[in-house]
């Protein structure tokens, strides 16, 4: 070989060895990152892959709570594990059959329908009844995280308005239905000489009583009121001493002397052997998405609430009114 030709070789070797290392774009290097088949948590890219869904789809979603996520820093991040459990529960009929999570609003005879349908079920289902309050219930039904929601929201005559508005007020109501479940009586819960201080609604009203009231969100707070608001009596005007998470805590607190005075239904007047005074009717109804009503713990839910049984035990508490039990309220027409 030529001498010169020997040397532009070399000069040619030693270019190619001294040459700096080219930094490989980012978009290469992110195409070529190595997949894990399996990882614990998924980012938005990895998550629209998965589910060969785009990036604007998978944020939807997670405004709307109906997929499983959590933000870390910014960032969203998705349990590839919650993830998969909820491809399965959205498929046909769903995979989490055999439990059943209720929430909403709070009532003895709901109870003791649900311990029926627990006792009837055993090992074999999960069924939970965890009252919270109307619109926090709505938001678990929207979440995914309940089955179903119970709601009590102003008078009788009333709720169909008023309870089908509270649900559109959730981006998930499209896929609800609102079921009728029974009416019940609200009204005023005092000791027996409280009322014979004060013989008349109007004078509970204005009397310098210590209340309980139920949290905000609850249809019972709710009701209260209005029957305030049609007196002419501001919130305000009254002195809530306890705020009470259920009806039977509002209930004991009168029957403890911690109050003298709190709203509620009948049927806890009974239980805690206290005086009452009826202020109307309200509807007790169960709100859930409609790809569920049909599953076999709903429909023996609706079975057992509609039982001689519970009929009895309704009629023991009083305050309870059972027709049109399971009706299609609003939904899917």
């Amino acid at each position: 070989m030529h001498p010169d030709m020997e040397r532009f070789l070399l000069k040619c070797n030693l270019r190619r060895t001294h040459r700096p290392r080219c930094r490989e774009p980012f978009m290469n290097r992110l195409n070529r990152k190595t997949w894990d088949p399996d990882p614990t948590f998924m980012d938005v890219h990895q998550l629209s892959d998965y589910l060969h869904l785009n990036e604007k789809k998978i944020y939807a979603m997670v405004g709307d709570g109906s997929i499983p996520a959590t933000k870390i820093t910014g960032k969203w991040l998705f349990p590839k594990e919650l993830v998969d459990r909820w491809l399965l529960e959205s498929a046909h009929d769903g995979v989490l059959n055999d439990r059943l999570m209720i929430s909403g609003g709070d009532d003895a005879l709901m109870h003791r329908v649900v311990n029926r349908l627990a006792r009837d079920n055993g090992r074999h289902a999960l069924i939970s009844y965890a009252p919270t309050n109307t619109r926090l219930g709505l938001e678990l039904l929207q979440s995914g995280r309940i089955d179903l929601c119970l709601l009590n929201w102003g008078p009788a005559e009333e709720s169909d308005i008023r309870h089908a508005a509270l649900m559109k007020l959730h981006s998930a109501h499209p896929r609800w239905v609102l079921v009728r479940g029974f009416h019940r009586e609200q009204g005023l819960l005092a000791n027996p000489d409280t009322l014979e201080r004060y013989p008349t609604i109007e004078a509970l009203l204005r009397a310098p009583l210590r209340w309980a009231l139920r949290q905000s969100g609850s249809g019972s707070r709710r009701f209260i009121l209005d029957t305030l608001r049609a007196h002419d009596i501001g919130a305000d005007d009254i002195s809530e001493t306890v705020s009470a998470l259920s009806e039977r805590e509002a209930a004991a607190a009168v029957g403890m002397g911690i109050v003298d005075i709190a709203p509620g239904t009948r049927n806890a007047a009974t239980e805690f052997g206290l005086g009452f005074v009826p202020l109307g009717w309200e509807r007790f109804d169960i709100a859930l998405d409609k790809r569920k009503w049909f599953r076999h713990l709903v429909q023996s839910l609706i079975t057992i609430l509609g039982s001689t049984e519970i009929a009895l035990i309704a009629q023991q508490l009083g305050g309870y009114k059972r027709h049109g039990l399971g009706e299609l309220v609003w939904g899917d027409r």
